[in-house]
């Protein structure tokens, strides 16, 4: 058994390229050696700015040999079929075996196939593996003609030590390596795993990625709590920087205090997406005139030197963002308003002027629902869209709806206006909270309604995994919107009223199937049974799933599950009966025609149960019904222990068949339980 390890040397691979590109490595390299029958036991593999590393332990060094038999013509075949099979097979006649089968006898050609060196195989597909990498982006350079993320300079390819030899664009595989770009370049000599991971440590390259990520977030928190502050979390940030630094030292810089009068939102945006720098907060929560940074040096004077360019940078950068935000408050929102006129929404729904308008109208509709201040709704829908046109947004647009929300509080406008504008495209994603506010709750409501409406209208539904317009995310948001803030309306009528608005056909029934399957994927987020969730469709989303919830937590019970059974028992002989005699047994059952025992007392539970289920229901008060409905349990297995329902008396048979719809009838008025799986 042997050690394996590959590195492809490059320059700077982009950081969100890196970790699918180790996935994509392992999973080729080690495909290639399944199919070669090479066993191998370990697999890591690991990625910096600069290399794509890939070490695996105990391969097989030797493939196994192979002995194949094969089939060849009768034995009194022509001389031509025989010497064809010959030559296919690569062997002489005196090596073919004959052997007789019930037709006949037939020649045999025996192939022992000799396994080939491990290295001879990695050799040979290892070209064509980099030769046709899936990168996302890659380029050429030079005079060849190889492909690669950016150029590449060398490929380390050892096993055991020793090189396994091949070429590819005029590189030539070796045991040398290069450390860090600045601190220690000079070629490096390896025989295995371990040496090399020594190597490259002593040169200055952290190899490990989560080990890169560990110290960039401890020497951060560091930095921050020696100056008194504390480190705002962004994990995404932190992934990032770890790939752009083979030796990350973690440093802190300052920059000036008259840039705090611009919203916190603003300046973070500006240093993590154009700057990659972590913010920082002081112990009141407000964001600090510092910020940390990851380096690739490390340097004599402790990184002065670059804490001075950084900063430069970000002043910059900051005064920028700061003139934006100067130039945009000498104007108020509603002075943005005829600028929305010129801006096309889509080419079949007119412009974000127009939109406006429909907000505005289904923000108050909404609002009047669900007891929403209706005019604060309807301004809020009006100034939503402005700070599109702005200076401050065209430099971070993933500040939109926030920026509006500053803008709307800097000219005065009510707070719940201004919180309304900020949480309008909110939830944007299952990990984004959910606005409570009445106010905030109507425009969020209107702004996903009336995309979900406008883009069915025009027939540009999602199909399979394309959502071009995140119509499924806006439908989802709408589920949260509802159910989170416990809102009790008809959304079909909602839909409709926003329906109206626009001058085109619309078929409700596409969009509602829709909402369906959604809601289906909503409720098994919450681990509800799709037949739980589909034994009970309402438009009233908070009554259904509140419904579905105690159904799901009784059906689960021995109660539920038994009962469950003499439902589909009882059902299943109803159908039966009532296609055989062509009339259904919905009618009124007639104490007297009861006969024993047990139907007497299934009658009378039948008609307590009723009673109490359907005053539990309109309570709302669903885990009482299912409890209600337990009772039926004892009474039914008695019914169907004791009783022949197919009785010879007439009569009989007709009342029996009477109280199995009775059954039907009490239990589907609580939910449909004939959707219900078991």
């Amino acid at each position: 058994m042997a050690e394996f390890l590959l590195e492809i040397f490059s320059e700077e691979i982009p950081a969100r390229m890196q970790q699918k590109a180790t996935d994509d490595l392992e999973k080729l390299v080690t495909e290639k050696l399944n199919d070669a029958k090479l066993t191998f036991d370990g697999v890591k593999s690991y990625v910096t700015a600069r290399r794509l590393v890939l070490s695996i332990t105990d391969l097989a060094s030797v493939q196994p040999d192979v002995s194949e038999e094969r089939r060849g013509p009768r034995a009194d075949a022509p001389d031509q079929a025989i010497a064809g099979f010959l030559r296919v097979a690569g062997i002489a006649r005196e090596d073919l075996v004959e052997r007789e089968d019930k037709k006949g006898t037939f020649l045999f050609a025996i192939i022992d196939q000799k396994g080939r060196p491990a290295s001879d195989v990695i050799a040979e597909f290892m070209p064509e593996i980099i030769r046709n990498f899936p990168w996302p982006k890659s380029q050429r350079w030079g005079a060849g003609s190889l492909r690669w993320v950016r150029p590449l300079h060398s490929i380390l390819c050892i096993m055991d030590g020793d090189i396994i030899d091949f070429e590819i664009d005029g590189i030539n595989s070796s045991n040398k390596t290069c450390g860090h770009r600045f601190m220690a370049p000079a070629e490096i000599t390896v025989n295995d795993f371990t040496s090399y991971n020594e190597a490259l440590k002593n040169a200055y390259v952290v190899l490990d990625r989560f080990e890169r990520i560990e110290n960039i977030d401890s020497e951060a928190q560091k930095l921050a709590k020696n100056a008194g502050l504390t480190l705002v979390e962004d994990k995404t940030l932190l992934g990032e920087v770890a790939g752009l630094a083979e030796y990350p030292v973690v440093l802190m810089g300052s920059f000036d205090e008259e840039f705090l009068d611009v919203p916190p939102e603003a300046l973070t945006s500006a240093m993590r997406t154009h700057q990659k720098y972590f913010s920082l907060k002081d112990n009141n929560g407000n964001l600090a005139n510092k910020f940390i940074f990851v380096s690739n040096m490390k340097t004599k004077d402790n990184g002065a030197k670059i804490i001075d360019g950084n900063e430069r940078v970000l002043r910059a950068r900051l005064s920028d963002t700061k003139f934006f935000w100067d130039q945009d408050l000498k104007y108020k929102l509603a002075d943005h308003l005829p600028a929305l006129n010129d801006i096309v929404f889509h080419a079949k729904l007119a412009t974000v002027g127009a939109r406006v308008k429909r907000l505005e109208g289904l923000s108050g509709y909404i609002a009047e629902l669900i007891s929403a201040e209706v005019e604060k709704a309807k301004l809020a829908a009006k100034l939503s869209k402005s700070d599109l046109v702005t200076g401050m947004v065209d430099e971070c647009p993933e500040l939109q709806g926030l920026m509006g929300k500053y803008f709307a509080l800097a000219e005065g406008q009510d707070d719940q206006v201004a919180d309304a504008i900020a949480d309008h495209y909110s939830p944007k994603g299952p990990a984004d909270s959910c606005p409570s506010a009445p106010v905030s709750i109507a425009l969020a409501l209107a702004e996903k309604i009336d995309t979900l409406v406008g883009f069915f209208a025009i027939d540009e539904k999602p199909t399979g995994s394309k959502d071009p317009f995140a119509l499924r995310r806006a439908s989802l948001g709408i589920i949260r919107l509802i159910t989170e803030n416990n809102i009790r309306i008809d959304l079909d009528q909602v839909i409709l009223k926003s329906a109206s608005s626009y001058d085109l056909n619309f078929e409700i029934d596409d969009l509602l199937k829709f909402f369906w399957d959604r809601l289906k994927v909503y409720a098994k987020d919450r681990n509800i049974r799709h037949d739980i969730i589909g034994a009970e469709f309402n438009w009233d989303f908070v009554k259904m799933l509140s419904k579905a919830e105690a159904l799901q937590n009784f059906v689960v019970t021995d109660d539920g599950e038994n009962l469950l059974a003499g439902y589909k028992r009882a059902v299943n002989i109803l159908k039966a009966e009532e296609n055989k005699d062509g009339v259904n047994f919905d009618g009124d059952i007639v104490l007297d025609q009861l006969t024993m025992e047990e139907e007497k007392t299934l009658f009378a539970t039948l008609n307590d149960v009723t009673v109490k289920t359907s005053d539990a229901l309109k309570r709302e008060e669903f885990e009482i019904a299912m409890t209600a409905l337990a009772r039926l349990r004892t009474p039914i297995d008695s019914f169907f222990d004791k009783v022949t329902v197919n009785s010879d008396n007439k009569s009989e048979r007709e009342s029996r068949l009477q109280l199995l719809s009775h059954i039907r009838t009490t239990m589907n008025s609580v939910v449909e339980f004939s959707k219900i799986e078991g």
